[in-house]
Protein backbone atom coordinates (compact mmCIF):
# COMPACT_ATOMS: atom_id res chain seq x y z
CA UNK A 1 0.00 0.00 0.00
CA UNK A 2 1.09 3.60 -0.54
CA UNK A 3 1.64 6.29 2.01
CA UNK A 4 -2.05 7.26 1.84
CA UNK A 5 -3.29 3.90 3.15
CA UNK A 6 -5.11 3.89 6.50
CA UNK A 7 -6.43 1.22 8.83
CA UNK A 8 -9.76 -0.31 7.93
CA UNK A 9 -11.35 0.48 11.29
CA UNK A 10 -10.50 4.16 10.83
CA UNK A 11 -12.35 4.24 7.51
CA UNK A 12 -15.40 2.69 9.16
CA UNK A 13 -15.25 5.13 12.07
CA UNK A 14 -14.86 8.18 9.84
CA UNK A 15 -17.90 7.12 7.85
CA UNK A 16 -19.89 7.47 11.08
CA UNK A 17 -20.84 3.80 11.28
CA UNK A 18 -19.18 2.99 14.60
CA UNK A 19 -16.36 3.97 16.91
CA UNK A 20 -12.95 2.51 16.11
CA UNK A 21 -13.27 -0.07 18.87
CA UNK A 22 -16.73 -1.09 17.73
CA UNK A 23 -15.44 -1.17 14.13
CA UNK A 24 -12.85 -3.75 15.20
CA UNK A 25 -15.63 -6.01 16.45
CA UNK A 26 -17.54 -5.54 13.19
CA UNK A 27 -14.43 -6.62 11.26
CA UNK A 28 -13.84 -9.66 13.49
CA UNK A 29 -17.47 -10.67 12.98
CA UNK A 30 -16.87 -10.90 9.24
CA UNK A 31 -19.27 -8.10 8.37
CA UNK A 32 -16.76 -6.09 6.34
CA UNK A 33 -15.74 -6.61 2.70
CA UNK A 34 -12.84 -4.91 0.92
CA UNK A 35 -13.03 -5.02 -2.87
CA UNK A 36 -15.54 -7.87 -2.60
CA UNK A 37 -13.51 -10.01 -0.20
CA UNK A 38 -14.49 -10.51 3.44
CA UNK A 39 -11.95 -9.33 6.02
CA UNK A 40 -11.91 -11.03 9.42
CA UNK A 41 -8.57 -9.90 10.84
CA UNK A 42 -7.42 -6.55 12.23
CA UNK A 43 -4.56 -4.50 10.86
CA UNK A 44 -5.50 -4.39 7.18
CA UNK A 45 -5.02 -1.04 5.49
CA UNK A 46 -6.96 0.42 2.59
CA UNK A 47 -6.65 3.43 0.32
CA UNK A 48 -9.53 5.91 0.64
CA UNK A 49 -11.13 6.62 -2.72
CA UNK A 50 -9.46 3.55 -4.28
CA UNK A 51 -10.52 0.49 -2.29
CA UNK A 52 -14.23 -0.33 -2.03
CA UNK A 53 -15.26 -0.98 1.57
CA UNK A 54 -18.69 -2.27 2.53
CA UNK A 55 -20.33 -3.14 5.85
CA UNK A 56 -23.16 -5.69 5.80
CA UNK A 57 -23.16 -5.41 2.01
CA UNK A 58 -23.59 -1.63 1.95
CA UNK A 59 -20.81 0.45 0.37
CA UNK A 60 -19.58 3.11 2.76
CA UNK A 61 -18.42 6.58 1.89
CA UNK A 62 -16.12 8.68 4.02
CA UNK A 63 -17.71 11.85 5.33
CA UNK A 64 -16.41 15.11 3.96
CA UNK A 65 -14.17 16.66 6.57
CA UNK A 66 -14.97 20.23 7.54
CA UNK A 67 -12.76 22.77 9.29
CA UNK A 68 -14.47 25.97 10.35
CA UNK A 69 -13.12 29.05 12.15
CA UNK A 70 -15.73 30.83 14.28
CA UNK A 71 -15.57 34.13 16.14
CA UNK A 72 -17.53 33.08 19.23
CA UNK A 73 -19.40 35.94 20.92
CA UNK A 74 -19.84 36.21 24.66
CA UNK A 75 -22.89 34.32 25.90
CA UNK A 76 -22.60 31.26 23.64
CA UNK A 77 -21.84 27.77 24.94
CA UNK A 78 -19.31 25.48 23.27
CA UNK A 79 -21.61 22.48 23.10
CA UNK A 80 -23.84 20.87 20.46
CA UNK A 81 -27.03 21.00 22.52
CA UNK A 82 -27.96 22.58 25.82
CA UNK A 83 -30.73 21.06 28.00
CA UNK A 84 -31.72 24.57 29.11
CA UNK A 85 -31.95 25.76 25.48
CA UNK A 86 -29.31 28.43 25.91
CA UNK A 87 -27.49 29.70 22.86
CA UNK A 88 -24.71 27.45 21.57
CA UNK A 89 -21.89 27.97 19.10
CA UNK A 90 -23.70 25.62 16.73
CA UNK A 91 -26.47 28.23 16.39
CA UNK A 92 -23.99 30.37 14.44
CA UNK A 93 -23.50 27.72 11.73
CA UNK A 94 -25.72 26.35 8.94
CA UNK A 95 -28.20 23.72 10.16
CA UNK A 96 -26.57 20.98 8.06
CA UNK A 97 -23.39 21.37 10.11
CA UNK A 98 -25.06 20.47 13.40
CA UNK A 99 -22.76 17.42 13.68
CA UNK A 100 -19.61 19.55 14.01
CA UNK A 101 -17.93 19.75 17.40
CA UNK A 102 -15.76 22.50 18.84
CA UNK A 103 -12.01 22.02 19.13
CA UNK A 104 -11.47 22.72 22.81
CA UNK A 105 -13.60 25.22 24.68
CA UNK A 106 -14.17 28.88 25.40
CA UNK A 107 -16.34 29.42 28.46
CA UNK A 108 -19.71 31.15 28.20
CA UNK A 109 -18.32 34.58 29.14
CA UNK A 110 -15.25 34.36 26.89
CA UNK A 111 -15.09 35.18 23.20
CA UNK A 112 -12.87 34.88 20.19
CA UNK A 113 -11.42 32.31 17.80
CA UNK A 114 -12.48 28.68 18.00
CA UNK A 115 -12.53 25.89 15.43
CA UNK A 116 -15.38 23.50 14.59
CA UNK A 117 -14.78 20.18 12.84
CA UNK A 118 -15.85 16.56 12.31
CA UNK A 119 -12.22 15.39 12.23
CA UNK A 120 -11.34 13.70 15.52
CA UNK A 121 -7.61 13.59 14.81
CA UNK A 122 -7.56 17.32 14.05
CA UNK A 123 -9.29 17.96 17.38
CA UNK A 124 -6.76 15.80 19.23
CA UNK A 125 -3.76 17.49 17.60
CA UNK A 126 -5.00 20.96 18.52
CA UNK A 127 -6.35 20.31 22.01
CA UNK A 128 -4.10 17.73 23.67
CA UNK A 129 -1.36 19.30 25.85
CA UNK A 130 1.34 17.03 24.43
CA UNK A 131 1.15 18.85 21.08
CA UNK A 132 1.62 22.23 22.82
CA UNK A 133 -0.41 24.27 20.32
CA UNK A 134 -0.25 27.88 21.46
CA UNK A 135 -3.42 29.87 22.02
CA UNK A 136 -3.08 33.64 22.27
CA UNK A 137 -5.51 35.76 24.28
CA UNK A 138 -6.07 39.44 24.89
CA UNK A 139 -6.99 39.57 28.56
CA UNK A 140 -8.52 42.75 29.97
CA UNK A 141 -8.38 43.22 33.75
CA UNK A 142 -9.58 46.00 36.00
CA UNK A 143 -7.25 48.81 36.99
CA UNK A 144 -3.56 49.48 36.44
CA UNK A 145 -1.63 46.30 37.18
CA UNK A 146 1.60 45.88 39.05
CA UNK A 147 4.74 45.59 36.88
CA UNK A 148 5.31 42.09 38.26
CA UNK A 149 2.07 40.67 36.83
CA UNK A 150 3.49 39.41 33.48
CA UNK A 151 6.26 37.60 35.33
CA UNK A 152 3.77 36.06 37.74
CA UNK A 153 1.67 34.74 34.85
CA UNK A 154 4.79 33.15 33.37
CA UNK A 155 6.10 31.73 36.65
CA UNK A 156 2.71 30.18 37.40
CA UNK A 157 0.16 30.09 40.22
CA UNK A 158 -1.60 27.43 42.28
CA UNK A 159 -5.39 27.40 42.03
CA UNK A 160 -7.88 24.65 42.77
CA UNK A 161 -5.12 22.11 43.30
CA UNK A 162 -3.61 22.75 39.86
CA UNK A 163 -0.52 24.56 38.63
CA UNK A 164 -1.54 27.18 36.05
CA UNK A 165 1.16 28.76 33.93
CA UNK A 166 1.40 30.95 30.84
CA UNK A 167 4.01 30.49 28.12
CA UNK A 168 4.31 34.26 27.78
CA UNK A 169 2.63 37.43 28.98
CA UNK A 170 3.11 41.09 28.14
CA UNK A 171 1.25 44.35 28.67
CA UNK A 172 -0.42 45.73 25.54
CA UNK A 173 -1.96 48.81 27.14
CA UNK A 174 -2.72 50.15 30.61
CA UNK A 175 -4.36 53.09 32.36
CA UNK A 176 -5.97 53.73 35.72
CA UNK A 177 -9.18 51.85 34.82
CA UNK A 178 -7.99 48.81 32.87
CA UNK A 179 -5.02 46.86 31.59
CA UNK A 180 -4.88 44.68 28.47
CA UNK A 181 -2.46 41.76 28.57
CA UNK A 182 -1.44 39.41 25.79
CA UNK A 183 -1.23 35.93 27.28
CA UNK A 184 -0.17 32.72 25.52
CA UNK A 185 -1.28 29.32 26.87
CA UNK A 186 -0.74 25.75 25.70
CA UNK A 187 -2.61 23.53 28.16
CA UNK A 188 -6.11 24.97 27.91
CA UNK A 189 -7.32 23.98 31.35
CA UNK A 190 -10.88 24.84 32.33
CA UNK A 191 -11.32 28.63 32.75
CA UNK A 192 -7.54 28.86 33.07
CA UNK A 193 -7.10 32.60 32.56
CA UNK A 194 -9.97 33.51 34.88
CA UNK A 195 -8.58 31.21 37.56
CA UNK A 196 -5.10 32.73 37.20
CA UNK A 197 -6.58 36.19 37.62
CA UNK A 198 -8.44 35.03 40.71
CA UNK A 199 -5.22 33.67 42.23
CA UNK A 200 -3.42 36.95 41.46
CA UNK A 201 -6.19 39.14 42.86
CA UNK A 202 -7.16 40.54 39.45
CA UNK A 203 -10.71 41.28 38.28
CA UNK A 204 -11.33 39.87 34.79
CA UNK A 205 -13.22 42.16 32.43
CA UNK A 206 -12.74 40.36 29.12
CA UNK A 207 -11.16 37.19 27.72
CA UNK A 208 -10.70 37.34 23.95
CA UNK A 209 -8.83 34.61 22.05
CA UNK A 210 -7.17 36.14 19.01
CA UNK A 211 -4.94 33.34 17.70
CA UNK A 212 -4.65 29.53 17.64
CA UNK A 213 -1.26 28.30 16.47
CA UNK A 214 -0.44 30.43 13.42
CA UNK A 215 -4.10 31.28 12.64
CA UNK A 216 -5.23 34.78 13.65
CA UNK A 217 -8.81 35.89 14.12
CA UNK A 218 -8.07 38.77 11.75
CA UNK A 219 -11.09 40.50 10.26
CA UNK A 220 -13.55 37.75 11.22
CA UNK A 221 -16.36 39.59 12.97
CA UNK A 222 -18.07 38.41 16.15
CA UNK A 223 -20.71 35.78 15.42
CA UNK A 224 -19.33 35.03 11.94
CA UNK A 225 -17.50 32.00 10.55
CA UNK A 226 -15.30 30.99 7.64
CA UNK A 227 -13.77 27.75 6.36
CA UNK A 228 -10.07 27.12 6.91
CA UNK A 229 -7.93 26.84 3.79
CA UNK A 230 -5.88 23.73 3.05
CA UNK A 231 -2.72 25.72 3.74
CA UNK A 232 -4.08 26.80 7.14
CA UNK A 233 -5.03 23.23 8.06
CA UNK A 234 -1.55 22.01 7.14
CA UNK A 235 0.08 24.81 9.15
CA UNK A 236 -1.95 23.84 12.22
CA UNK A 237 -0.93 20.18 11.93
CA UNK A 238 2.74 20.85 11.17
CA UNK A 239 5.25 20.29 14.01
CA UNK A 240 6.33 23.51 15.71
Amino acid sequence: MGMSSVRLQKIIAEAGIASRRAAEQIILAGRVDVNGETVRTLGQKVQPGVDRVSVDGVLIKAKRKLYIAVHKPKGYLCTRKDPFERRTIGDLLPAEWSHLASVGRLDNDSEGLIFMTNDGEFTLRLSHPRYAVRKTYHLTVEGKTDESIPHRFKSGVEEGGERLKAVSCRVLSTNNTRTVLEVVLVEGKNRELRRMCLALGLTTLRVHRVKIGPIKIGELRSGKWRTLTEAEIKSLLSPV
